[in-house]
Order: C-alpha cells, then sequence, then structure tokens
C-alpha cells in the first residue's frame, strides 16, 4: 500500500499512529524536569540528606544524558538506516522507545537510571527525521508539510497535557509512574504503526558513508551551533522549573503542574508564531528572537521570587524559544544541500545539545551555591552566544556570496 491510494480516513489513522509516539518523546524528555526534586530524594537520598540542591543538581544531569542520547542516536541511526523500509524502521524505533523507558521503570539505582535515560535518547531524533519523511508523504502532494505539523502536534500537546499530567502522577504517587505512563504511550505507539502505517520504502542506495557528506558544509556547522547554544538558554530555565517554583517562589508543589501547562501554551503558540516569522524573514527572525530569549530570561532570573512573574516569563522563555525552533530547523535545510533526511535529524541532535548543556550548566551553577535563579541567568548567556553565532554565521555567508569569481 502506498500513500496515492490512502483513503482521507486510513491517513488520518496513520499520521495519529505517529503522533501518539511523537507525544510520548514529548513526555519523556521533559517530564523529568518537573520531578527532579522527587528523583533525587529517591535514587540520591545521602546527597539529598546531605544538601538537597546538590542532590537535584545530580538528578539534572539525567536531563543532559537523555539529550546525549538524542544528539548520539540522530544523526547514526538516522543515516545507517536510510536505506530500509521506512514503516519498518519506525516500528522498531517505536519499540526501542517502549523497552529504553520501562527501563527506567524499574533500574533501581541513580547509574542504571542514567544508562536507561542515554539509551532512551538514542532513538528520538531518528524517530522524529524518518516520521516526518512518512508524514509528509502520506497525505499526497500538496500537503506535506500538513502531514508533518499533524505528528508534530503530538510534542506540543505532550507539553501541555502530557507533561504536567506525568509530573503530577510522580509527584503524588512515585516519579517512576509518570515513566510507567510514557512507556505504555510507545507501546501503543508501536501497535498503532503496525496496523495503521502503510509500507513505505526506504532509498536503497543510501548510506550513512552518503549522509554524513552533510558535515563538509560550513554554514550547517554554524546552524547546529545557533540551535545548541541559543536553545540552551530555553533549557537552563526548564530543566529546574520545579525547583524554582518551589523553593525560590515558595509555592507548594501542586504549583509546579501549572506552571509547566503555561510553559507548554507557550511553547505550543510559540511554535505557530515562529513557523510565520521565519517565512517572513528568517535571518532577521533570528537574530531578535535570541535577544529576546536572552532579555526573557534575564527578566525572569529577576522576577522568579513570586510565582505570578516566573510564570509570566517563563511564558515569555518558552514562547520566544519554541519560536525559534522552526527558523533553526529552516535554516538547516536550506543549507544542507541534497542531505535533508539526515539534516532533519541533526536539528534533533542540535537542539538536544541545547538541552544537555543548558541542563548542565544549570546544574554547574546551583551546585556552586548560586541558588535557583543562577540556570536562568546561564540561560541568558546562553541566548547571547547563540546571537554572536548567528552574527557570524550571516556575515561568512555574506562574505563569500561576494567574493569575485576566478577567471
Amino acid at each position: 500500500m502506498t500513500s496515492s491510494i490512502l483513503s482521507r480516513g486510513a491517513a488520518m489513522r496513520a499520521l495519529l499512529s505517529l503522533a501518539i509516539g511523537s507525544f510520548g518523546i514529548g513526555m519523556t524528555e521533559f517530564v523529568m524536569m518537573g520531578l527532579l526534586p522527587n528523583v533525587a530524594s529517591e535514587l540520591l537520598p545521602t546527597a539529598w540528606a546531605a544538601n538537597p540542591d546538590d542532590a537535584i543538581a545530580q538528578a539534572g544531569w539525567l536531563i543532559s544524558l537523555y539529550a546525549l542520547g538524542v544528539v548520539i542516536g540522530a544523526p547514526t541511526i538516522a543515516g545507517s538506516v536510510a536505506r530500509f523500509p521506512r514503516h519498518r524502521v519506525m516500528i522498531v524505533l517505536a519499540l526501542a522507545l517502549t523497552v529504553f523507558n520501562l527501563l527506567t521503570v524499574i533500574a533501581p539505582t541513580y547509574e542504571l537510571v542514567a544508562a536507561s535515560r542515554l539509551l532512551a535518547g538514542l532513538p528520538h531524533g531518528a524517530y522524529f527525521g524518518i516520521g516526518a519523511l512518512v508524514a509528509a508523504d502520506v497525505l499526497g502532494p500538496g500537503n506535506r508539510a500538513k502531514g508533518v505539523a499533524f505528528v508534530l502536534t503530538g510534542l506540543t500537546v505532550a507539553n501541555v497535557v502530557g507533561v504536567p499530567l506525568g509530573t503530577l502522577l510522580g509527584q503524588n504517587f512515585g516519579w517512576r509512574l509518570a515513566f510507567l505512563v510514557v512507556g505504555g504511550v510507545f507501546a501503543l505507539a508501536t501497535l498503532a504503526i503496525v496496523l495503521f502505517v502503510p509500507e513505505h520504502p526506504g532509498d536503497p542506495g543510501r548510506r550513512l558513508r552518503d549522509e554524513l557528506k552533510v558535515f563538509r558544509v560550513g554554514q550547517v556547522w554554524f546552524a547546529l551551533g545557533i540551535g545548541a547554544v541559543g536553545f540552551g538558554g530555553f533549557f537552563a530555565m526548564y530543566s529546574y522549573i520545579a525547583p524554582m517554583v518551589t523553593e525560590l517562589a515558595g509555592s507548594p508543589e501542586w504549583a509546579v503542574s501549572i506552571v509547566l501547562v503555561v510553559v507548554g501554551v507557550g511553547m505550543t503558540i510559540g511554535n505557530i508564531v515562529g513557523g510565520h516569522l521565519a517565512d517572513v524573514n528568517l535571518k532577521k527572525w533570528l537574530l531578535i528572537g535570541l535577544v529576546a530569549m536572552a532579555a526573557a530570561s534575564a527578566l525572569l532570573a529577576l522576577t522568579a521570587g513570586w510565582v505570578v512573574t516566573l510564570a509570566l516569563f517563563a511564558f515569555a522563555v518558552s514562547f520566544v524559544g519554541s519560536a525559534l525552533s522552526p527558523a533553526i530547523q529552516t535554516r538547516l535545510m536550506d543549507v544542507a544541500g541534497d542531505n535533508q533526511s539526515i539534516a532533519a535529524a541533526l536539528n534533533h541532535s542540535a537542539l538536544n545539545i541545547g538541552n544537555s548543556l543548558g541542563a548542565f550548566l544549570g546544574g554547574v551553577v546551583i551546585a556552586l551555591g548560586l541558588g535557583f535563579a543562577a540556570p536562568a541567568w546561564v540561560g541568558a548567556v546562553l541566548a547571547i552566544g547563540g546571537l554572536l553565532v548567528a552574527v557570524w554565521s550571516f556575515r561568512v555567508e555574506k562574505a563569500r556570496a561576494v567574493e569575485p569569481v576566478a577567471v
């Protein structure tokens, strides 16, 4: 069966199946951020008893390890499986996400949970990259972007519904329950993909060495740098939102879920607005957006002692961060040339380098005793760093465009 003969209903069932997986990815990537105190107190009891701030900082490295898994897995898996039928690859990836997240549920020690989080991150980028290719084809010519957007909706819905709900469950019934739910979501996605995603051929002529030629393009490195450094500003804030709410603002634990809903709404709206802004003037929006990210992060750091302003500027940071994502993705696709499939996966590598960098540096400044507002200051610095990379990229591109042609 091919997408050209799919009925409207069959096409929507296929897209929904893929979107269930993206919902699960949104949950597994972000639910840890609202449960850091719970995870730290169970897995690091000695450190928690001695210094809860230090224990939370160590727990934050679990976020970095997941992101590291994405960075490693996205290009290597996407490049290695390009020649295989894509619907079968999606089944394997969804099954792997199921198993690795269930390992997080049963892993008894911090070290084993850390290993499970690294493994859980490996299929992330390839799932989105290959899933985007399948989704783009399911609705047929003229509707490719709609198919991709439908699948990505699962990720944004996860941040509005799944992450706050998972956080609430984890706070009240143990943090492992949140990841049990995630495992259930991926199991459902696996079954749905088996049943409803049609056969979709790969590219038998492509090999990993062919895909990796994308790294010879200098502007690809600049685009990855913008995402890795600039987007790290968002994750520096998001990774430690739970202790910001409870310790810095002095709010009850249930308020974390409310703030997470606010952040999820900001991400959802930002994704929609950002796509429009990138279409109008991509370069200009990248520069303006990174400046806005730095400003919003600084204002969050200055006002996080009151939960209302904390929520307001957390919304602003998430809105701008999510609005930058389509611009970074489009920039990467623009400069990648013929290497579009691996470029789609590499975007997730770049953003998760930002995830890892933001979570790690946020943990460092907390462990140094600088307080729970410090990660927001880290976010402001990283956004400025991303701005500098973007300016450098555009200047190099402009200089090469005006170089005289040798005769």
